[in-house]
């Protein structure tokens, strides 16, 4: 079992969408870069009393990432990139904005991690652990699982 979460051991933090990997560009926002996945799907997400904060960008600690319907009020969508002016929803979002990043940093910054876990595979089962354990990405009803997409990429990308 290999732990992929926020408080993995090194190599495999850096498949926590909370990682700062640096210099990942975000969707819809020419020019502009984050720190980490979950930084940029933070940073676009729009509340009843509060728009995008580019703030969430810049963080490389993995700390102070979310923004919370319980101190913004409730979340109406994701902004289309940070000067963008349509909402997307929750599913559109996903798949506009944070598969995008995500497969950005499997295809860009962990290939040598990725190669790794191939290896192990091939050398019997492999469980990648993860807080949630949700892959359908059409599934709006928790939280998408990240192991979820590492696993989707291994096998498309054997």
């Amino acid at each position: 079992m290999i732990d992929l979460t926020s408080k993995a051991e090194p190599p495999w933090v850096r498949f926590s969408p909370f990682f700062p990997h640096g210099g990942i560009p975000v969707p819809f926002s020419p020019g502009v870069t984050t720190s980490s996945v979950e930084g940029a799907w933070q940073a676009l997400k729009v509340f009843a009393t509060a728009d995008v904060d580019a703030s969430k960008l810049r963080i490389t600690d993995m700390k102070g990432l979310k923004r919370s319907v319980a101190r913004h009020g409730r979340c109406l969508g994701h902004r289309e990139g940070m000067q963008g002016t349509r909402l997307l929803g929750y599913i559109e979002a996903r798949k506009a904005i944070y598969l995008p990043l995500y497969h950005f940093v499997l295809r860009e910054r962990l290939q040598p991690e990725l190669a790794r876990l191939r290896e192990l595979a091939g050398s019997g089962p492999l469980v990648l652990l993860d807080y949630e354990t949700n892959a359908d990405v059409d599934d709006a009803s928790r939280p998408l699982s990240h192991a979820a997409l590492v696993i989707a990429w291994l096998r498309e990308n054997a």
